[in-house]
């Protein structure tokens, strides 16, 4: 970038945790969008805070490292120095907590105008207590942790996955001294339901949530105790996530990844929330028995914490206050009922989840599970949904005679444990696992099988932009491309060779690979719309990506702006880019879209002078899925699949209901015009029941 558009600009990038914290602000604008049925609403206050925990968790947690070595890390945070940020992101969320808290008000009291009450521990009616009682006892009593906290040497280890109710027991005798208090924890129990439907009364529905249940039977509790009064609040703490993976050479990976996700469950606190109303005393014995730090984040909330819990909000039946469940589309021209392989091999299909159905992909490993031609199937998995048809497919598999290898990423972030669960059940079935490149993650989204033709091997397989999951397929747009183009697969086996060779470097000619060529493949693609550019050719490039983090490419992007190309960006989470400063980014747009599915595809599509090169990829630009991840980005050769992916791109490009501008305020304001309303989501979903209509 030139020396005038530095000079022009206040500042080069947006910092990543900000940029962060300001897409979960998105989030939490769903929650308070009248526009969104009022259960969604809940779930999406839900998806705020689980969003959050994980911050926590991750960054906030690297950051403080940073803080804790005595480093500043201005260069790897944006120019921000750590200790600043720490603080800058608490003040923040404490801002965000207090909307949030806001907006659940509103929303209750919306709730009501639809007959549904929550209510608390004051608001139980002699006809409901009974009820309560009973389940009490026979639910939730059972299961209850609760610990006497005062004569304890050691306090005991908190789970950040859970909650925990802070008991202050004033005794009879003896209140006002020392002796007279006794402190207690309830950890909330994470098998119950977070609400407890209770039974309806005429038209009215009624829930309470499980900790004002525990509230309600406190004396039941601590019977024992003879007291004149007794509180709690909510509390709870969110951990260090990163692993700590040992070097002992007798461990296998499976035990290594498994030893380091236990050691998780007692790594260093990051964040303390605390219900706001606690009692001052209460507050100050429990932050000196956790030893909490000034680097840890103190956060004052609400009532009720974890409430990432609202995301499985019960729907008591009200389909009226939730979004209508759309139907997935079949693909045209690709019937589920014959042989996908033999229609795959005359032409490639586009799979678009959710607006096609995710049934394509099972249908497809099942096929090729019972094809007697089959030889071999290979496939990367990163992850699976809880009762997988994709492993079960691939035991399937196993079980007819084929050669099954799996490469399973056992790091993948908050997924460890059920990856490990996996490979252990898929290895004793006989797949063959792979483990992934010592120091790289395995993120790419491939698979290929080898199937016997006549005298020759023929390869079909897909490569896509998401995991391979039922589940996340039915709320996560992504791209899954289906082709039998023999140049492509046999680059792809390699991808698959360089797994079990891993100090052998292959070359490419048609596939973007990382972490050996991603960066260098997309610089000389830029490049060339730059060259373009000047030489007055038609020069443009549009991106649709989940994060945009890597300064290089950044910089990048500011070259080709200055070069007079034309950038639209689609970026729905991070963005440290700064768009529309005069000299540095003036010819770039970016907007993100957050609605009822959650944007998960890479696409990019360049102009190259009126002949459009178009790729999808497993690859957001953040510095770790370019430099530290196995990622694959495919070039789309089908002219229909090209225009189909650049319809695509524009029907999201023109969103002006549900896209927020980029811009160096960060206020998230939503994108106004006065073109007709135009919502993608939806739009898009019409879109492709209009090409099931198109004889065409």
């Amino acid at each position: 970038m030139s020396k005038t558009a530095v000079a022009k600009s206040k500042k080069q990038y947006i910092n990543r945790e900000i940029s962060w914290l300001m897409f979960n602000e998105r989030v939490l604008q769903e929650s308070a969008d009248k526009r969104v049925p009022l259960i969604e609403r809940l779930r999406f206050l839900g998806i705020f805070s689980n969003n959050l925990d994980e911050f926590f968790k991750v960054r906030y947690a690297t950051v403080k490292r940073i803080v804790l070595a005595g480093k500043k890390g201005k260069s790897a945070l944006g120019g921000e120095k750590a200790k600043d940020l720490l603080a800058q992101i608490t003040k923040i969320v404490i801002d965000q907590q207090t909307k949030s808290l806001e907006i659940l008000h509103d929303i209750e009291n919306e709730l009501e105008d639809h007959n549904i009450f929550l209510i608390d521990e004051t608001e139980v009616t002699e006809h409901q207590a009974s009820f309560l009682k009973e389940y009490f006892l026979q639910h939730v009593s059972p299961q209850l942790m609760s610990i006497i906290l005062n004569d304890l040497r050691r306090f005991p280890t908190l789970k950040d996955t859970a909650a925990y109710l802070a008991v202050r027991i004033a005794l009879e005798k003896n209140a006002t001294e020392e002796n007279g208090i006794r402190y207690a924890l309830i950890e909330i129990p994470e098998a119950i339901d977070r609400f407890v439907v209770l039974p309806p009364e005429g038209e009215k529905q009624f829930i309470i949530i499980l900790d004002d249940l525990i509230r309600y039977c406190l004396s039941s509790i601590f019977s024992m105790f003879d007291y004149h009064s007794i509180t709690a609040h909510m509390i709870k703490i969110t951990r260090d996530a990163e692993l700590d993976i040992d070097n002992d050479l007798s461990k296998t990976f499976i035990e290594k990844i498994s030893s380091s996700v236990k050691g998780r469950k007692i790594s260093d606190p990051v964040r303390f929330v605390y219900d706001k109303n606690i009692e001052p005393d209460t507050l100050s014995f429990l932050k000196d028995k956790m030893r909490i730090q000034e680097t840890d984040s103190v956060i004052p909330g609400g009532r009720y914490h974890n409430r990432r819990d609202y995301m499985g909000f019960p729907s008591l039946g009200r389909d009226d206050l939730m979004y209508k469940r759309i139907t997935p589309l079949p693909i045209k021209g690709l019937s589920l009922e014959g042989s996908l392989l033999d229609r795959i091999a005359e032409k490639d299909f586009l799979l678009y989840a959710p607006y096609h159905t995710f049934s394509y992909v099972v249908k497809f490993l099942r096929e090729a599970a019972l094809d007697p031609k089959v030889r071999s199937i290979k496939i990367t998995v990163y992850r699976l949904a809880k009762n997988s048809q994709v492993a079960a497919s691939l035991i399937q598999a196993v079980k007819n005679g084929k050669q099954v290898t799996m490469q399973i990423e056992l790091r993948a972030r908050f997924d460890e444990q059920a990856n490990i669960d996996y490979a252990e059940e898929l290895q004793a079935e006989g797949v063959k696992l792979i483990f992934g490149v010592p120091g790289l993650k395995v993120h790419s989204k491939i698979c290929v099988v080898a199937r016997k033709e006549g005298d020759d091997i023929k390869r079909y397989g897909f490569i896509s932009t998401g995991n391979f999951n039922e589940s996340t397929a039915k709320i996560y747009t992504d791209y899954t491309l289906f082709t039998a183009n023999q140049a492509i697969l046999k680059e792809l086996k390699i991808v698959f060779d360089f797994f079990e060779t891993t100090y052998k470097i292959y070359k490419y000619k048609h596939l973007i690979v990382s972490p050996h060529y991603t960066t260098n493949a997309f610089v000389k693609l830029i490049d060339q719309e730059i060259e373009n550019a000047r030489q007055g050719k038609e020069a443009y490039i549009k991106i649709k990506m989940n994060s945009f983090t890597s300064y290089r490419m950044v910089d990048k992007l500011y070259e080709a702006n200055n070069a007079g190309v034309k950038i639209q960006l689609i970026v729905r989470g991070i963005c440290c880019l700064i768009p529309g400063v005069e000299g540095m980014s003036e010819n770039i747009e970016a907007i993100s879209i957050v609605d009822k599915f959650l944007e998960h595809p890479r696409i990019f599509i360049l102009g190259n002078n009126g002949d459009p090169q178009v790729y999808i990829s497993s690859a957001d630009w953040m510095t770790r899925n370019l430099d530290n991840r196995v990622e694959v980005g495919c070039p789309i050769y089908d002219k229909d699949i090209k225009a189909e992916l650049i319809d695509t791109f524009e029907i999201s490009w023109r969103d002006n209901v549900k896209a927020r501008i980029f811009d160096e305020d960060q206020d998230n304001k939503y994108r106004k015009n006065d073109l007709p309303k135009l919502r993608s989501q939806f739009a898009m979903y019409d879109y492709y029941l209009e090409k099931l209509k198109d004889n065409g």
